[in-house]
């Protein structure tokens, strides 16, 4: 067997010791992580997490070069599809992935997430996605042959051999042998928290490398490195993602693209490892891979301090033009997680009919809402508040 069919082909797949950079960078995201929305009652966190899935579903898009927008999202989470077949294909595409994330956050939540880097979790990642996309979004030209997506398989013929860039993967007859190594190299529980968190990073490239599917590789990577973060506790109940970091980078959006195709580069003689690829590149990726990492927390973490929050939130009544009443009822919910609607005649002091304008008011805009009709009412944040609440977490919804 040739050196480029080999599983050894993508060793090393971790480094034998975490260089310091590293040590530092797994603290610090540990720590960060921690602290990230501790303050926040449950029932909040639990609806910030699903503005975070479009912010995640937004940027991992934009990846892809489909530049769905916040509010085209929303809405087709609302059943409310464009006309234009084209935007709508790409509501539809936001959907599906939106909803895989929800299912990673709810086996995340229930304690029944498997292991991220199984084949078996990575095959289901990709059959939910592409399974609930219009036909025509899983059939792809490539270079002059068309080819057929189908949900959850990985490449198998030669028919499914592809070149990425300058990268040629390895050959569909093995794809299968390379996942079961990499299932073997990366699972969590044959590492300590530090390896296991360097090694969300590591996944994350050597994945890619592999290239299993014909299609939707890059997308499936990003929802198994969420997946990662949320298993090796990192996750932080789904108040942060990598996407908007990778889609933007450190130094420019090009980043992603560079740093990925250097970590493709073969070893650099005897000092540089004793695998096929470069540990120096590795090492470096990793690096960089968890810088955004930490970025991105510390970022989410000035989003959803209590306390700003709360300003912002009395900014965004102000700017509504509601009256003070408004303000007390949006803290009550943010501070309680979930207000009873017979407390809003109580914390208001308003008559009762007054009450019910005031809180039909706020569900009617979107800012509050319940899962019953007669239920208590909780926060939820439209894409309309996003620039006031949570500025910059897109660049123009």
């Amino acid at each position: 067997m040739h050196l480029i069919e080999a599983t050894s082909r993508i060793e090393p797949c971790l480094p034998d010791a975490l260089e310091p950079s590293v040590v530092d960078l797994v603290a610090s995201i540990a720590s960060a992580s921690e602290r990230l929305g501790g303050k926040l009652h449950p029932q909040t966190a639990l609806s910030l997490a699903e503005l975070v899935r479009v912010m995640n579903c937004y940027y991992s898009n934009l990846i892809e070069g489909h530049n769905t927008r916040p509010r085209e999202i929303e809405a087709a989470l609302n059943a409310d599809y464009a006309r234009q077949e084209e935007k709508r294909n790409l509501q539809l595409e936001a959907v599906a992935h939106i909803t895989v994330q929800r299912n990673i956050d709810a086996l995340h939540i229930a304690g029944t997430l498997p292991e991220p880097t199984s084949a078996t979790f990575i095959q289901w990642l990709h059959k939910s996605f592409y399974e609930n996309l219009p036909e025509g979004m899983r059939i792809m030209e490539k270079q002059g042959k068309k080819m057929i997506i189908i949900p959850g398989m990985f490449r198998n013929a030669p028919k499914d051999d592809v070149t990425v860039g300058r990268h040629q993967p390895p050959s569909s007859d093995v794809v299968q042998a390379f996942m079961e190594h990499f299932q073997a190299r990366y699972s969590l529980a044959a590492h300590g928290k530090g390896m296991g968190i360097a090694a969300i990073a590591a996944a994350h490239h050597r994945f890619n490398y592999i290239h299993p599917f014909i299609d939707g590789n890059g997308r499936v990577s990003r929802l198994m490195s969420h997946a990662m973060a949320l298993h090796a506790g990192i996750g932080a109940h789904g108040l942060w993602s990598i996407s908007r970091g990778l889609a933007r980078g450190v130094e420019s959006p090009l980043d992603y693209m560079r740093m990925m195709d250097f970590a493709d580069m073969p070893r650099q003689g005897d000092l540089d490892g004793r695998g096929n690829l470069s540990l120096k590149a590795l090492n470096t990726f990793i690096v960089w891979f968890l810088q955004i990492c930490l970025d991105q927390i510390t970022f989410m973490q000035s989003l959803f301090d209590l306390d700003a929050l709360a300003g912002r939130l009395r900014i965004y009544c102000e700017r509504q033009g509601w009256g003070v009443d408004a303000f007390t009822v949006l803290e009550r919910a943010l501070i309680s997680g979930e207000l009873p609607r017979g407390d809003i005649t109580r914390i208001t002091g308003k008559k009762e009919r007054s009450a019910r304008l005031l809180l039909s008011a706020l569900t009617d805009h979107g800012i509050l809402a319940s899962s019953t009709p007669k239920g208590a009412v909780s926060l939820r944040f439209p894409v309309s508040a996003v620039e006031t609440l949570f500025p910059n977490l897109f660049p123009g919804v």
